[in-house]
């Protein structure tokens, strides 16, 4: 299957068993540091707990969930806010970018380099078998991990700030994919994942 039927700028990154893009700025009429600031100062973060191996505990950065349809995952149901004008632009631009519909998004502002996500795959039932993520990021540059489940291959690479990365086709299915807590001194960054929820 050609993800890419048209010349949106997105660069494919060879991946065995799924399928992955880049974007290294998306378009916006706006520059990044408005949007930056205009997420973190308008959102109602919230820092929620999950249950990870059978225990409770807090999820290591904020999050807010915005879109037409609740969310569950490890224990967690997330009730949609409605979409700002802000995010409504953004999600325009990623789906003129990626060619794909999108109902929903998950928000998560990492403040530091203490915050971090576990590896995991986003594939819940309501997403679908083959679902299309498009992954966002404003802010200070942190790296992103890739794990084959079956072979344990890890690719390692920098989401940086206007970066919208594309993960489609089968790649939650064999992939788990997560953001490491890091010593080094890094500034907050925020990640925006559309998604469609059936």
């Amino acid at each position: 299957m050609d993800l890419f039927p048209f010349d949106a700028g997105l660069q494919p990154i060879p991946i065995e068993d799924g399928e992955l893009a880049l974007l290294p700025q998306l378009p916006l009429p706006i520059d990044n540091a408005e949007v930056f600031a205009r997420l973190l100062r308008d959102t109602e973060w919230r820092h929620e707990s999950v249950v990870v191996y059978g225990k409770r505990h807090l999820q290591p950065r904020l999050t807010a969930w915005h879109g037409e349809a609740g969310y569950g995952y490890s224990g967690l149901y997330l009730a949609p806010l409605p979409m700002t004008p802000l995010l409504e632009q953004l999600r325009g631009a990623v789906e003129g970018a990626t060619g794909h519909r999108y109902n929903s998004v998950l928000l998560n502002y990492y403040r530091d380099g203490a915050d971090s996500m576990g590896m995991h795959s986003d594939d819940e039932p309501e997403l679908g078998p083959h679902p299309a993520i498009a992954s966002l990021s404003y802010g200070a540059a942190r790296a992103f991990i890739l794990r084959h489940k079956r072979t344990g291959r890890t690719l390692k690479f920098d989401l940086a700030d206007g970066n919208l990365l594309l993960m489609a086709g089968a790649l939650q299915q064999n992939w788990l994919h997560g953001i490491n807590k890091t010593v080094k001194p890094v500034g907050p960054r925020l990640n925006l994942t559309f998604r469609y929820i059936a």
